[in-house]
């Protein structure tokens, strides 16, 4: 390499560090080798990472070459963005970088109105696996069961494809038809959905009155409004009853989570005081949420329905009356997503998804790759599917538990009158992870054994003296 080549290629760095940080950057390393090739240095000074301006100089020496010497041309806004995105994907499973046209996406998520087949999932390197579908979405009405997993979409295979151009060839204008490629584990061949995509608002709570005075309240979702369609149902349920309630289910199986404080509002309705949740960041703690007390449904017995896709907000929720003595939980142990995320708004249109704290339940158990153990254990229908249970600590890179206090629970009785459902007892339509699509007035007479006992427990007729430790 001649003196002036190497000198046009040191001045090139400079001015690509120059647009990048806005100034000339001097005292680049020399790079020399044989050939013409050039050598990086194998291996950089402890102290010059300890220096705070050096990974941005090593970012910004790596953009110049990479945009002066590739083989091809290359949008800079292209590769800042893969560099944005491969530093957050070192973190954890849930932090990611959300450009535009996928944070757009995020929002219409949390706003609770899209156009799609309305499925809650978890994308892989070889398949997307369905969390849960919606209720009374496309999805869930065409035989989509949690559990199955998505090998094509429209015969396109999703092996090796981001997660927004996934979410953007199952999202399309309503009355569409999109065609998914399914493996279902209990079933040999691969299954084949047709599915018409539909503008998805999502209702995301539902109410039933039962036999008794006891009102029912199923919570799909934590989005913007919940709350305020919590109180909604609460209102109806008891001009049903003509007065106050006998007790309450809360059912929240299958229900991924969503916003932090649309939850805690929730947990604050039955409570009278006490801790909700606490929040750690580094080992500090950086809030202790209490109730205001007052609440909405502070007053008779509740039973809470959980099972292994309940996630994060609704952990929150159930450790918050579990730990309380306000609720007794009753279902399969939960997901263990127990990491909060902050969203960012960055200029451009772009998003931030961060993880920033850890919560724990009022006495102090992590939730975070735990879950939340119920008081009653009724086995969860994925065993009876098939499928080994997707849990947090299945996710690539996932944060592992820190102790906020307490030893995680012991592990609960065995509900003795749950036995394990069969699949041939069952029509595709029937199992939703052993819940029932239609919750009948009086449960006992519904096939669906976790609500059967939660009732039981509400009206005060579940014998617990007959209940045989789990082995």
């Amino acid at each position: 390499m001649t003196t002036s080549l190497f000198a046009r290629r040191r001045r090139l760095l400079e001015l690509g560090l120059a647009a990048l940080f806005g100034s000339a950057v001097t005292g680049l390393p020399l790079l020399s080798g044989s050939g013409g090739a050039l050598a990086i240095r194998e291996a950089q000074a402890k102290s010059e990472w300890d220096n705070p301006y050096f990974p941005f100089e090593q970012l910004g020496r790596v953009l110049a070459w990479v945009e002066n010497e590739y083989v091809d041309p290359v949008e800079r806004k292209r590769l800042v963005e893969g560099a944005i995105k491969g530093m957050v994907a070192e973190l954890d499973p849930h932090s990611s970088y959300l450009p535009a046209e996928d944070y757009g996406i995020f929002q219409a998520d949390t706003e609770g109105h899209f156009g799609g087949i309305g499925v809650e999932v978890d994308f892989g390197d070889e398949y997307i696996t369905i969390i849960a579908p919606i209720e009374g979405s496309p999805a869930a009405l065409g035989g989509i069961l949690p559990g199955d997993r998505i090998l094509a979409i429209d015969n396109q295979s999703v092996r090796g494809r981001n997660a927004a151009d996934l979410v953007r060839l199952m999202r399309g204008e309503p009355n569409t038809k999109v065609l998914l490629t399914v493996r279902r584990k209990a079933q040999e061949k691969l299954l084949y959905f047709k599915l018409t995509r539909q503008i998805i608002n999502v209702a995301s709570v539902a109410s039933k009155s039962l036999k008794g005075g006891v009102g029912y309240l199923r919570i799909k979702t934590f989005q913007n409004g919940t709350h305020s369609e919590l109180l909604e149902q609460i209102k109806k349920l008891r001009e049903a009853a003509q007065g106050d309630l006998t007790g309450v289910i809360l059912d929240m199986r299958n229900n991924p989570g969503g916003l932090v404080n649309e939850a805690t509002a929730i947990a604050d309705e039955f409570l009278s005081g006490g801790v909700i949740f606490t929040t750690r960041r580094r080992g500090q703690i950086i809030d202790d949420l209490r109730a205001n007390g007052g609440g909405a449904l502070r007053r008779g017995p509740v039973v809470v329905l959980v099972n292994e896709y309940s996630a994060s907000a609704a952990e929150l929720v159930s450790g918050a009356l579990q730990d309380n003595k306000r609720a007794t939980i009753v279902g399969a142990p939960t997901f263990g997503k127990g990491s909060v995320q902050s969203i960012v708004d960055l200029p451009g249109g772009a998003g931030l998804r961060l993880t920033t704290l850890r919560y724990y339940t009022p006495s102090g158990r992590p939730i975070q790759a735990q879950g939340v153990k119920p008081d009653i254990l009724v086995g969860g229908a994925s065993a009876a599917l098939g499928y080994g249970v997707l849990k947090e600590e299945n996710l690539e890179g996932y944060l592992p538990p820190v102790e906020g206090g307490r030893a995680p629970v012991a592990s609960p009785p065995q509900a003795p009158d749950a036995p394990k459902p069969e699949l041939e007892s069952k029509s595709e339509e029937e199992l939703d992870l052993g819940m029932s699509r239609d919750v009948p007035a009086d449960p006992e007479t519904g096939a669906d054994e976790a609500l059967k006992i939660g009732y039981r427990v509400v009206t005060g007729r579940y014998e617990r003296a007959a209940v045989t430790p789990a082995k």
